[in-house]
C-alpha cells in the first residue's frame, strides 16, 4: 500500500510541476496521463515520438500532462495506468503489450478515456469485434505503407544491389509489416535486389527492441556481407546499427547508410552518426498522441480502432540531411499516391512480398 501511495505522489508531483510551467491564466483545459512503453523515454525513436505529441499537446491545447515508465519487465503496467486514470482524464498508453491492461484498467475507468498506440482495442470474442469499452480507442498504424516508400529509397540509393532489414522482435505480426513493406518497396525499384533480414529475439522476448549491442553486432554483419544500407525497426536497439555504419564506413572507405525508424531519427542520434541516416520511416505517433487528446477535448472520443496510414500522414518518410536526390524523392512521391489511391496495395507479410 505504501508503494503505491508513493508511485501516486510521484505522479502527481510531475502532474503539478508540468502543469506549473504551461499553465495559464484560464487554467487547465484537461489533464492528460502517458505510460510509456518498455525502454521509457530517451530511446530515439518510438517513446519519444509519443513524448513529442504529449509536449505538443501541452503547448498547443493548454493540457496538464504527466509522463511515467515501466518497470524493465513491464510488470507494474496495470498498476501505472490506474495512476494515472486516479490523476488525469485521459491516458494513453504506448505500445501493444498494454492491451489486456487497458481493456481491464479502462474498463473500470468509465469516466476516463483510454487511447492504446498499435493495438485496435478491439474485442475478437465476440460474433464481430467491438470496442472493449465506449471509452477505450486503439491507434494503430499502417507501417507497410512507409517502409515501401524506405524500401524504394535504399534501392534506389544502393550501389552494392545488397541491402538489410533489422526487426527488434520476430513473428508476432507487427515488425513483420515493416519488413513486409520495405521488401515490396526495394523490389518496386529493383526487382533482382538483395535483402537480408534479421531479428534480435522472438516473441515472447521482448528484449530486442533496447539492444543496441546486438544491433551494432547484427549490422556489422550484414555490412561486411556486402549490404550498403539498413532499415531497423527495433527501437532503441537501432543506435547500435547507426554506430556500426560510422564504424563500418571508417574501416573500410566506403559509406554505408542506415534508414531509422518512428521519428525522424536525424533529429535524434548523436551528431556524430548523423550522416548515416539516409532517412527514417514516420511512425507519427505524436500525431497520434495529438489528435487523440484533441478528440477527447473536443467531444469528439471514438472507441475502437483509429488508423493512422499515408492518406492522413500517419506514416511516411523524412528527407532531413538532404541526402535523398530530387529525382529519387519524385519518385517516393509517385509512390505514395499510388498506395493512397489504392493502385497498390502493399503486402503485411514479408511472404508476400
Amino acid at each position: 500500500m505504501r508503494k503505491r501511495l508513493l508511485l501516486l505522489l510521484s505522479v502527481l508531483m510531475s502532474f503539478s510541476l508540468i502543469a506549473a510551467a504551461c499553465g495559464d491564466d484560464d487554467g487547465p483545459a484537461g489533464s492528460v496521463g502517458l505510460v510509456f512503453d518498455i525502454g521509457g523515454e530517451g530511446d530515439q525513436s518510438f517513446n519519444d515520438s509519443a513524448a513529442a505529441g504529449l509536449d505538443r499537446a501541452a503547448e498547443e491545447l493548454n493540457v496538464e500532462i504527466s509522463k511515467v515508465s515501466p518497470n524493465d519487465d513491464g510488470s507494474n503496467r496495470a498498476e501505472l495506468l490506474q495512476l494515472q486514470a486516479d490523476a488525469s482524464d485521459i491516458v494513453i498508453a504506448v505500445g501493444f503489450l498494454f492491451e489486456a491492461d487497458a481493456a481491464e484498467v479502462g474498463g473500470a475507468n468509465a469516466e476516463t478515456n483510454f487511447g492504446v498506440i498499435d493495438s485496435s482495442m478491439l474485442d475478437f470474442s465476440g460474433d464481430a469485434p467491438a470496442p472493449y469499452a465506449d471509452n477505450i480507442a486503439g491507434l494503430v498504424f499502417s507501417e507497410e505503407q512507409g517502409s515501401y516508400l524506405v524500401g524504394a529509397a535504399a534501392a534506389s540509393m544502393s550501389e552494392t544491389g545488397t541491402i538489410g532489414f533489422i526487426g527488434g522482435v520476430c513473428c508476432f505480426g507487427l515488425i513483420e509489416k515493416f519488413e513486409a513493406g520495405y521488401i515490396a518497396g526495394a523490389k518496386a525499384v529493383n526487382p533482382d535486389i538483395q535483402i537480408i533480414s534479421e531479428y534480435i529475439t522472438e516473441f515472447p522476448n521482448f528484449d530486442g527492441f533496447n539492444d543496441p549491442a546486438a544491433g551494432r553486432e547484427t549490422a556489422l554483419a550484414m555490412y561486411e556481407g556486402g549490404a550498403d544500407i539498413i532499415y531497423h525497426a527495433a527501437g532503441g536497439t537501432g543506435a547500435g546499427m547507426f554506430a556500426a555504419a560510422k564504424e563500418h564506413t571508417e574501416a573500410s572507405g566506403s559509406k554505408v547508410w542506415g534508414i531509422g525508424v518512428d521519428s525522424d531519427q536525424y533529429n535524434t542520434v548523436g551528431a556524430d552518426v548523423q550522416e548515416f541516416v539516409l532517412t527514417s520511416m514516420l511512425k507519427r505517433v505524436d500525431v497520434a498522441v495529438f489528435e487523440i487528446i484533441k478528440a477527447h477535448l473536443d467531444g469528439d472520443f471514438g472507441p475502437g480502432e483509429q488508423r493512422y496510414d499515408l492518406s492522413v500522414d500517419g506514416v511516411g518518410y523524412s528527407t532531413s540531411g538532404d541526402f535523398l536526390p530530387d529525382d529519387v524523392i519524385a519518385q517516393l512521391e509517385d509512390f505514395k499516391q499510388q498506395i493512397i489511391d489504392g493502385d497498390i496495395v502493399v503486402p503485411t507479410d514479408p511472404a508476400n512480398a
